[in-house]
């Protein structure tokens, strides 16, 4: 009995574990946790997707002034040997959307036009109607909102106009074969979806292989904006954003968010 008191007596005097080192430990895996999450989603959107905003109507109706698409960084990379049975590459085709840099000028936003024309095509426009290797093509996608008709912008190619770049005016006559347009070896021709109101490849070139960055594939937001939004500078565009935060539930085009961009790779 004396044992059994001593050993009753030695429990009742141990020491109790606290909570202190099973809290630590969870807050450490959490914060190991949020620290995983924030680099998988910085890699997502600098190498696999990235948004950007529409600031002009030339791909009307298919995006719209105030349009923020995702772009996938990935479908049109460069073909890596050691990563190339791993990600979904694509061939650029016909109509596919595309994100790349201003052949014309490096130093301008990324855009985003449709693919015309690939490698080896040969194109023309008659009386706005697209012709690629002896083919008219059906572009339901296309609008004209302009109800004249011009020469250059509606029958090409021909003669230059003003608007057209110094550099691709003395270059385009030697990409003409009997009227036709043929574009030259790892280039591409693109066009807006708004023909009436697209400076594209008819104003200034072919786009190199190289400066194509992606495709937009879905937009993350949406907002009904104007082009002249996006021209404010300095302390107007402060106040433009600040007005444009505070009405945002009335500016968000609610229909349009998360829609899919469909292309030809659907």
């Amino acid at each position: 009995m004396a044992r059994k008191n001593r050993a009753t007596k030695k429990r009742a005097g141990a020491t109790v574990p606290t909570a202190a080192p099973a809290r630590r430990t969870a807050f450490r895996e959490n914060l190991l946790s949020l620290f995983s999450t924030a680099v998988l989603a910085l890699f997502f959107f600098a190498f696999v997707a990235q948004a950007f905003e529409i600031p002009t109507g030339s791909m009307e109706d298919t995006l719209l002034v105030g349009d923020r698409p995702f772009v996938d960084r990935v479908a049109f990379a460069p073909r890596t040997s050691w990563l190339g049975p791993l990600l979904p590459y694509q061939e650029i085709r016909s109509g596919d959307l595309v994100v790349f840099k201003h052949p014309a000028q490096p130093d301008r936003i990324h855009l985003v036009k449709r693919v015309i024309g690939r490698p080896g095509d040969r194109l023309r426009i008659v009386n706005r109607q697209l012709i690629v290797n002896g083919h008219l093509q059906d572009e339901g996608y296309k609008v004209h909102k302009d109800g004249r008709v011009e020469d250059f912008r509606d029958n090409f190619p021909s003669q230059a106009p003003e608007a057209v770049y110094p550099a691709w005016r003395e270059e385009m006559p030697k990409n003409v074969r009997d009227g036709w347009l043929v574009v030259p070896p790892g280039h591409y021709f693109v066009m807006g979806d708004n023909r009436d109101n697209s400076l594209d490849s008819r104003y200034w070139g072919f786009v190199p292989r190289e400066n194509i960055l992606g495709r937009p594939w879905a937009l993350l937001w949406s907002l009904d904006l104007e082009p002249q939004d996006f021209q404010r500078t300095g302390l107007d565009r402060v106040a433009g954003a600040l007005k444009t935060v505070a009405t945002l539930p009335l500016k968000t085009r609610w229909r349009r968010l998360f829609r899919i961009i469909h292309g030809t790779q659907e």
